[in-house]
């Protein structure tokens, strides 16, 4: 998806500007955002692609007017209307009017810190073996998904190489329309910046890319 999201190359943003000392949350409502997103995330309801992917469709301009957990927060509340959990009248006036859904699991609270521990590994197994090896040289594909995808388009149509085999993992272009893990190979692709940017530069970049990315050079 070529949304407002995929936002590396793009010019006329002005500088990064770093915050020294940044407070993981800069009020309470970010942590109740952060809270409420673990909370339905953790039922299995949807999975993090899906989550991605509610964000990154956003309207472009509604997208970069807002903060970190805004953004969040319009995802979730998104999700919650697409699935049935919430109306738009409730969401309005945070009070249910409606039975609620059954859930597949919950989030207990003293579980908080050990889930958050294990992560979410999304390694898998695959009797296919990898198109490539480290040390090949690659070239990403120039695609245009309708749908999501990790592929950033600074990188579409470039030339690298393959310095890391991951193994396989969840796909997250198939995972995101509900349409399996579908796992596939996943590298660590090297580009030198004089390759992406078209300059002098010495520096390189590093990405983790899946098979259906890249094709042989």
């Amino acid at each position: 998806m070529n949304g407002p999201h995929d936002m590396g190359g793009m010019t006329a943003f002005g500088p990064v500007l770093a915050e020294p000392d940044e407070p993981v949350f800069h009020s309470e409502w970010q942590k109740r955002v952060f809270a409420l997103t673990l909370a339905m995330g953790a039922t299995g309801s949807w999975t993090i692609d899906r989550s991605r992917r509610a964000r990154e469709s956003l309207p472009a301009l509604a997208y970069w007017s807002n903060g970190y957990y805004e953004i969040w927060l319009e995802g979730l509340t998104r999700l919650l209307r697409e699935l049935g959990f919430a109306s738009e009248a409730e969401i309005g006036s945070g009070k249910m009017e409606g039975s609620p859904l059954p859930l597949n699991s919950k989030l207990e609270a003293a579980r908080v810190d050990s889930v958050l521990a294990r992560g979410g590994p999304a390694g898998r197994p695959t009797n296919t073996p990898p198109g490539f090896k480290t040390g090949d040289k690659v070239r990403t594909r120039n695609m245009n998904p309708a749908g999501h995808t990790r592929l950033p388009r600074y990188l579409r149509g470039h030339s690298g190489e393959i310095v890391t085999v991951h193994g396989a993992h969840v796909f997250p272009d198939s995972n995101a329309q509900g349409k399996g893990e579908d796992p596939r190979w996943l590298y660590t692709v090297r580009f030198t910046a004089a390759e992406v940017w078209g300059n002098g530069s010495t520096d390189k970049i590093h990405a983790d890319l899946w098979e259906p990315y890249l094709e042989p050079v």
